[in-house]
């Protein structure tokens, strides 16, 4: 099996995730509960969305992801929308207190605290493969989640899963629509001490 776990950061990588979710069930006929009507082949692990997805025993399709903020608003969303029960609770991941569009304390202070318990929640998801492949990683860089936790995450990630692939799905900021006057800072720090290494060593 090539399986690929995605690591959705921050207010971004959460929505942006949320709704890549919904369009892969859409995709593969699974519905917002992670059953699979069309599927008869309870425990087959040869179909192409078992890179994305694991099954239960019972036949529920899970994904092979982790959605993580620093505050609680984005995840709390997921936890309650349409489709709250086709992930596991352990996967979303959320502090009280946000970095505040400072890469800083999402990086050094904040995401400090909250990264261990991250890196526990992938590993679980990793022992479950059978032949990891890498990781895809939803995040913006001019927020200081994406951007602090997010490189901090992925140094991280470097250490522990140096030879398996990451590949980064960035947003990042427009001089046009800019809610952060840091947003450029952000962005630099992130590419210079973190995304930079670890996505290139």
């Amino acid at each position: 099996m090539r399986e690929a776990i995605c690591i959705h950061i921050g207010q971004a990588g959460c929505q942006v995730g949320n709704a890549c979710w919904e369009l892969f069930c859409l995709e593969h006929g699974i519905q917002p509960d992670g059953a699979m009507p069309s599927d008869k082949t309870i425990g087959v692990e040869d179909d192409a969305f078992n890179t994305f997805f694991s099954e239960t025993g019972a036949g529920k399709h899970v994904p092979r992801a982790v959605f993580l903020d620093l505050e609680p608003t984005v995840v709390d969303e997921i936890r309650t929308g349409t489709y709250r029960q086709l992930f596991h609770p352990e996967q979303l991941i959320s502090g009280k207190e946000d970095a505040a569009n400072n890469y800083a304390r999402g990086h050094y202070t904040i995401g400090k605290e909250i990264v261990d318990l991250c890196l526990d929640r992938i590993r679980k998801l990793a022992d479950n493969c059978t032949g990891l492949q890498g990781f895809l990683v939803y995040h913006a860089v001019g927020g200081g989640t994406g951007s602090g936790l997010g490189a901090l995450l992925l140094e991280r990630l470097s250490v522990d899963y140096g030879k398996k692939s990451k590949l980064g799905y960035t947003v990042y900021p427009s001089p046009q629509v800019s809610t952060a006057v840091v947003e450029p800072y952000n962005s630099l720090l992130d590419h210079l001490f973190g995304t930079q290494m670890a996505l290139y060593s």
